[in-house]
């Protein structure tokens, strides 16, 4: 179904919906809407005093989020009209996925572009036994690489490695290509290295969520594909994010990261030696003080024009997350951008959290970027999270981009990425579906 085709069903659908609750519940649907806004409002409030309160209060938040829905079912029932909320919901569900794929139609691409490569004569690849569950013993990716002419060096769990140092020795011995099957964090290390040398870099998606991977087209649920690009690969040239020291005093101390790096809340929350045992008890733990200012350094952050002062959080990724992502947790459609994300979070009261948890930019969240950030605070060092990774660092803390900076190797032949599912736009919706000969 091509794009105009898929307009019609979305536009088709959302009036359906509207039909339905104007012919079967007549004035009554308004009150219906209105019911339905209110629960969301108070669920959604609910969820902030759940994470900023502590013993009683979060309880009774608790038992807000359960019961403010459950109310509003029990109302729709009451009143006879819960298939009619069931049928209109269902139409209006299909209404918004199918007006965002008539949006998204002919953008998609089964092969991300890149510049044929030759084969490598002498790749080196490091290996985490350890990463993603145990996903390199599972696919038997050593032996593979190694059929495929790689020397692969395995990290023992039970002896700490400097990973970095690892591939600068490789890059001395004559390897032409550094790889890594494991975690954004390593694969951060060993990519400054190789862009350190200017050796191509090559992503194995054998880690846990493998962000860079997936943002890179590569396919995470088979690994072992990755592998292609030793025989059958092209090459791009994407960005890197450095972070270290503002200032003179800085001395060329940076690390890189491909990810994000964050401060705040989350920050905060990882650091604790709690956290890798019980997440979820730690996080719920820590994050009143945290939302509410009682702990935790006080920020301030400086990007291009933009001055942000006491966010509870701060995200700086390497190139921006997509436009339909207003918390920055899902996908960047380019790595090549030549400018850093900046996401500051300040949220105050729980109708700041109600609009943010319902996906919409508000005063709360602020958006931009940005070629470098100076993120500062009240202390002389801040937590931070670096590709997933706990530091902490003297501040005030630069993190800059530095344009191309990555030859990166991939399969030819991969899954690729589809643009991020934009916001819905009615407007633009009509237009396609009224557009006549072939859309899309």
């Amino acid at each position: 179904m091509d794009g105009r085709w898929t307009a019609r069903v979305a536009l088709t659908a959302g009036a359906a919906a509207l039909l339905v609750l104007l012919v079967f519940a007549g004035l009554r649907s308004v009150v219906l809407l209105a019911l339905g806004a209110a629960g969301l409002a108070v669920t959604a409030a609910g969820v902030w005093w759940v994470l900023s309160r502590r013993g009683p209060a979060r309880a009774l938040a608790l038992l807000l989020v359960v019961l403010a829905p459950l109310a509003v079912l029990v109302l729709y029932v009451a009143a006879g009209l819960f298939w009619v909320v069931l049928v209109a919901l269902g139409l209006w569900t299909l209404a918004l996925s199918t007006g965002r794929a008539a949006l998204t139609v002919g953008k998609g691409r089964a092969d991300a572009p890149g510049t044929p490569a030759l084969p490598p004569a002498r790749p080196f690849l490091i290996m985490n036994p350890r990463s993603g569950g145990g996903k390199v013993g599972a696919g038997r990716l050593v032996e593979k690489a190694e059929a495929l002419g790689a020397r692969v060096a395995v990290l023992d769990p039970g002896q700490p490695q400097d990973v970095a140092a690892l591939a600068r020795q490789a890059v001395d011995d004559g390897a032409d290509l550094l790889g890594v099957a494991g975690g954004d964090g390593t694969q951060a290390l060993v990519a400054g290295v190789a862009a350190e040398h200017g050796v191509p870099f090559m992503v194995i998606p054998a880690g846990t969520r493998n962000h860079f991977a997936m943002d890179l087209g590569l396919d995470r649920a088979d690994p072992a594909s990755a592998l292609a690009a030793l025989t059958d690969g092209v090459e791009l040239r994407v960005d890197l994010g450095y972070i270290g020291v503002a200032g003179p005093e800085a001395g060329g101390r940076e690390r890189v990261f491909v990810n994000n790096a964050s401060f705040g809340a989350y920050a905060a929350v990882v650091q604790s030696p709690a956290y890798r045992d019980d997440k979820a008890r730690t996080t719920l733990r820590m994050l009143p003080d945290l939302l509410t200012h009682h702990t935790g350094p006080r920020l301030a952050v400086r990007a291009r024009d933009l001055t942000l002062d006491a966010p509870q959080a701060v995200l700086v990724s390497n190139n921006p997350y997509g436009t339909g992502d207003p918390a920055g947790l899902g996908r960047r459609e380019r790595l090549d951008t030549g400018v850093l994300g900046v996401l500051g979070i300040t949220v105050d009261s729980a109708a700041e959290a109600a609009w943010m948890l319902r996906g919409r930019r508000g005063p709360g969240l602020v958006a931009a970027t940005a070629p470098e950030v100076v993120v500062d605070a009240d202390t002389p060092a801040v937590e931070a999270g670096v590709d997933g990774e706990a530091l902490m660092l003297p501040t005030p803390v630069r993190c800059r981009i530095a344009p191309g900076a990555l030859r990166v190797r991939l399969p030819r032949h991969r899954p690729g990425v589809r643009p991020a599912a934009p916001p819905m736009d009615w407007r633009r919706v009509r237009r396609l579906a009224l557009t006549r000969g072939r859309a899309g």
